[in-house]
Parts: C-alpha cells; structure tokens; sequence
C-alpha cells in the first residue's frame, strides 16, 4: 500500500488528511489518497494561473512535442498503466489495455491538433464600408481550464481533456473521480517526465463537492470541463456564471434493430455494447428495439451469447465482466431489476449477483417509464423491446431525457436516412451499436446528455477564444 500525494506545480504535496483506496472487486485496500483542502485548491489554480503566462506563449511545435512525448512514455508502459485500470476500477485487463491504446491514439491526435489551430481570413470588402481593410482571426487559450472526469475510463477521459487544454496552451488544475485517482497522479508524472513546464498540470484529489465548488468560485478557472451525472452537471450550469462549460453527461442509449438484418451477424457487438465496463460505459447499450420478424431469433442468439461471458476478477486474463465500482452501485442495479420484475418485465438471464459480480442482464418488456429504461443504468444491464415500423422504434428512442448517441443496424437506405434525420441525439450510428467511439470525432449530446462537443479539434475550440484582427490599409 502506497500514499498518494497532491501534484501541485510538479511536486507532490502532502496533506492533513487521506482517504483509503478499495479496489471493487477483492475490496482490498490499495492506497491512502490525499484530501486536498481550501489552500491547497486555491494554491493548485494559483500556480496553474502563473504558469499560463508563459505556457500560453509555447510555439505549437513544442506543444506538438509535449504531448508526443507523452504518448511514447504511455506506450513504453502500457502494461503497467492497464493495470493501475484493472485494480482501481476493476475493468477486466482486456478492456483495460484496449482503453490505454485509445488512451496513446488520444494524445497523438492532441499532439497533432497543436500545430492545426487555425484561423481564417475574413473578405470585409464584401460590405461597401469594409473597402481597404483587411481582417483575420485567431484562436487564443482560454486561461486555466477545471476539469473534472468520471471513474469509468480514467485515462482517456482525463486525456480528453488534458490533451485538447494542452494542445491550445491552456493549463489545467484536473479533479479526477474518487475511485479512480491513480491513473490521473500516473499521468501527470509522464507529462513532468515529458518536459511540461511546472504548474500548468494539477491534480488535487478529494471530495467532488467540495473542490468543484472551489473551482467554479474562483475567478481565474475560465472553463469547467465534466465528465459524469446529469444531477451535477446541471449544479455546474446553475454555478458557472460566465465560465465556459463543457458538459458530458448522461444517457440511456438505444440501438434499432430493422427486419432485413442478419442478426447472427450483429450478436458479438451487440453484446460487447451493452456489457464492455460493466455497462460502465456512457454510451452503453441499454435499450435495443428490434424488429418483431426478426426478435425471436435475436433474443435467443442474445442470451446464448451473454451466458457465454466469463466473470471473475479483472486481473485474469480471460475475465469479460467484473464487479461494479461500488457495493451502493450493484444494490441500485438489483434494486432496478426487481422494480421491472415487479412491473411485469421478463429476467430472461441473469438478474442477480455471484461472488459480488452483477450477472449481465436481459430485460424483455420493460415499460418506457421504469428505471431501468428511462434512467442511466450504468452496469450490465439491456432492456430488449419490440416493433412492428421504423417510425415506432425511432419515437421510442427519443422517448428519453436524454440524447448522446443511437445506432440503427438495417440494409434500407429510407430508413437509415430516416433515422439519421429524425433520432433526437448527438450522434446517430448506422449499422453500428451506439458504443461506438473514436477518439477524434466530434463527441456530446442534446438534452440531458449535456452541452459542448468533445473530440481533440472540437474540444479545442471549446478551449480557445477567437480573436478579430482587421488592418486598415487605406
């Protein structure tokens, strides 16, 4: 066991005050992790806020050079960081290395986005009165970005926002989950090995209430950048005043299922959608609307597929589903299941849990108004509903608070087009499950899914102000 300092102006600073790390699936005890206070917060965003002036003066190449280097350090030690995942987190090792990989492509498109922060010329002679005068913009860093991030993917979501504030020579004073603190401190030591100027990456670990309000007070935090629930992300909102926000919120994402799929073909996806983390995931498959000609023949390939799924410990090399990221977490999701059960929905696998592990579960009927169809599950949980047109299935989707991303598999081009146009969601992905992510597309939601898009290009110009030069040259 270990003690886990702050990382203020790249030196770990000690404490008053730690609180013990559990790993979820053993529930040994792992480490003692700071608790950062009042002072310590406000010194993190002071220094971050002195190193700003000379970051921000960087050239891009060497921005460029920071973050490559950062992931040619990450790569050297993957094996080592998907551990780190696997024990904070209990995400099964396979999962864990496949999120430090995107983790590496993550902060390689970063790295290549600092040297594309472009401008454009404005032709202002177009206007009568713009005669002689010549205009062009730029993008500026913002300041000192707040960044909070989830436990679910504690390396690339931190690199989501790491990477994109770096890139456009911002810095950043990052609150990461409670439960999964080791994967930020893991990265800050690359990012000092890799030659980043102290102070323009912090990491204070602590309660979320309490160091996200210190940031959202403080004056010289320009933006909040979350990741995590609805509930907190509207306070932020309500908080912010003027500060920029980036949102990354909930969903209960949905997938349609058209009559001239080959089922067969889709099983494997399908079930690595609704059940990859856990069903940690913020756009895990949680609700599938499938064809009534072709749902018998899904349903049964669907539960064949998932009783074929190992659970166990997240160290094993075979393990596909571990424990959930807390004892509160899998008593809600049981708790869910037995409120469907009783509201006359079908368990047609799993429903219950072994050696602490939730069994991945297949709901059959659940009604639109029960938790585990309109709320964010968050664990291995999938409703499965039928319908008979693709305009029922597509109303059914947007029958939610939410509106991250949705996947239609189907070979009619009508009705993918259909869908594309009419899914109310931020992202709409054809013959694909909802799940589906790279780490430089443009990524965020519409309703309480959030505000603001992610994705390196996009989340720097949420990370960068525009600025208007125009010459009179007359």
């Amino acid at each position: 066991m270990k003690k886990y300092n702050l990382f203020i102006a790249g030196k770990e600073v000690e404490t008053e005050n730690y609180s013990s790390l559990y790993t979820p699936y053993s529930k040994d005890l792992i480490a003692e992790i700071a608790i950062a206070n009042e002072s310590q917060v406000n010194a993190a965003i002071s220094h971050a806020s002195q190193s700003f002036k000379s970051f921000s003066k960087f050239t891009a190449h060497k921005r460029f050079g920071i973050l490559e280097k950062v992931s040619k350090l990450l790569e050297e030690r993957k094996e080592e960081a998907a551990q780190i995942i696997a024990l904070e987190l209990a995400k099964p090792l396979k999962y864990a290395r496949a999120e430090i990989a995107r983790t590496i492509e993550t902060y390689q498109f970063a790295a290549e986005e600092a040297k594309r922060i472009y401008g454009e010329v404005i032709p202002l002679d177009a206007a009568q009165s713009g005669e002689n005068r010549f205009g062009y913009t730029k993008r500026e860093p913002l300041g000192v970005i707040g960044a909070i991030t989830p436990f679910n993917f504690p390396f690339n979501l931190v690199a989501h926002k790491v990477g994109p504030a770096i890139a456009a020579g911002n810095s950043i004073v990052l609150k990461p989950a409670s439960q999964t603190p080791l994967s930020a401190l893991y990265i800050a030591g690359l990012f000092k090995e890799a030659g980043l100027p102290d102070g323009v990456l912090n990491v204070v670990t602590g309660p979320g209430s309490v160091i996200g309000d210190l940031l959202l007070a403080h004056d010289e935090i320009k933006m909040i950048t979350f990741t995590g629930s609805p509930k907190i992300g509207y306070q932020i909102s309500q908080k912010a005043g003027f500060k920029r926000t980036t949102l990354e919120l909930g969903s209960n994402s949905a997938l349609i299922i058209d009559k001239d799929v080959d089922v067969s073909s889709i099983i494997d996806r399908c079930v690595m959608g609704a059940f990859s983390n856990q069903g940690q995931v913020c756009i895990s498959t949680q609700r599938i609307y499938v064809h009534e000609d072709v749902a018998s023949t899904f349903v049964e390939l669907f539960i064949n597929a998932t009783n074929q799924l190992k659970l166990g410990d997240p160290l094993a090399e075979d393990t596909d589903i571990s424990a959930l990221v807390s004892p509160g977490d899998l008593q809600r999701s049981l708790d869910w299941i037995r409120e469907a059960e009783e509201n006359g929905a079908q368990i047609i696998t799993g429903g219950h849990e072994e050696n602490g592990v939730l069994k991945p579960t297949i709901i059959l009927d659940a009604k639109d108004f029960l938790k585990v169809s309109c709320n964010e599950v968050f664990a291995p949980i999938v409703v499965v509903n039928t319908f008979k047109e693709i305009n029922d299935a597509i109303g059914a989707v947007n029958n939610s608070e939410f509106g991250l991303q949705a996947g239609i598999y189907t070979n009619n081009v009508p009705n993918a087009l259909l869908a594309a146009d009419n899914l109310e969601v931020g992202g709409v992905i054809i013959n694909d499950v909802p799940t589906f992510r790279v780490d430089h597309m443009p990524y965020g939601g519409i309703k309480n899914s959030g505000t603001g898009r992610e994705g390196l290009k996009y989340a720097i110009e949420e990370m960068t102000e525009m600025k208007l030069i125009i010459w009179n040259q007359s």
